[in-house]
């Protein structure tokens, strides 16, 4: 039995599977070790998870993450990893993640769009560019912590619609004060950030809305895929926002002079079905 493991920076898909079938599928919020420590990890972890998790026995345990970019923050995950389940802990990216539950043994150009943003080549075997997606702060373009960026900096500068700024302050029960200290002083901004698109949901037919769900997919599109060879491989998505606003992703790509064939709301059909392949899967 093996156990996948997908993790954005809001929340974590697990999957039991046995011959190649899924056996049992839990959630529990997203882990990321550029803002958590090993023990908030691993208590994350183990009150998380239903107790199955733990007494099944394990041939491996296959975890992909945000956050997981080196080799210092994979070790942080594997050690906690390791801890609970004691049993082997292959760790990697989330973006590998995408491109192989998007590809699986295919070449083409995987994208995130959910909280974060990222973006990647992949040949089939491995990512061989990856443009950088630089965080809530210098990057996540195309993201809903981008979206709920510009949103916000309207908001605090006077520059959106003042019943829609009104309605967001009553809905959330917030002041401007307290706007700031959720971006700047509070744990996991980044998730505070995207939580604004669904807000945005009850104001999709109006112009300034519409105009920041369309600007802010463009950007992705400007800042990242264009970046690679867009044009003679495929550009697949996966993500909760990719999926969300799939509409408006597809309208997007038409702009560049790209049909997009696959949108996902998570890589996990696509993972299961690579590691049911027993490829030898590269260092």
């Amino acid at each position: 039995m093996k156990l996948i493991a997908e993790s954005g920076s809001t929340r974590t898909e697990w999957a039991l599977v046995e011959d190649n079938q899924l056996i049992q599928r839990a959630f529990t919020e997203g882990l990321n070790p550029f803002f958590q420590t090993r023990r908030e990890i691993s208590r994350c972890v183990r009150l998380g998870l239903p107790e199955i998790f733990f007494k099944k026995k394990l041939e491996q345990v296959h975890y992909y993450g945000a956050g997981c970019s080196s080799y210092e923050k994979k070790n942080i995950l594997g050690a906690s990893l390791v801890a609970q389940f004691k049993t082997p802990i292959q760790v990697e990216s989330d973006l590998l993640a995408a491109a192989r539950g998007l590809f699986k043994c295919e070449a083409g150009i995987a994208c995130i769009l959910g909280t974060g943003s990222n973006s990647c080549f992949y040949n089939g075997k491995i990512i061989v560019r990856n443009v950088r997606a630089g965080g809530y702060i210098l990057g996540d373009e195309g993201s809903g912590a981008a979206l709920g960026r510009m949103f916000l900096s309207d908001v605090l500068k006077g520059l959106a619609p003042s019943a829609i700024a009104e309605a967001f302050f009553a809905k959330f029960r917030i002041n401007v004060n307290d706007v700031m200290e959720s971006v700047y002083n509070r744990p996991f901004p980044n998730r505070f950030l995207a939580t604004v698109p669904y807000f945005l949901d009850d104001y999709l037919d109006d112009d300034y809305v519409l105009g920041m769900i369309r600007s802010n997919l463009k950007s992705f599109f400007v800042r990242s895929v264009c970046q690679y060879d867009y044009r003679n491989y495929p550009i697949r998505f996966v993500g909760a926002l990719a999926y969300h606003y799939a509409d408006f992703l597809r309208e997007t790509a038409r702009d560049f002079g790209v049909e997009l064939d696959v949108i996902e709301e998570t890589p996990m059909k696509g993972l299961i079905e690579f590691h049911a392949m027993n490829i030898v899967e590269e260092p």
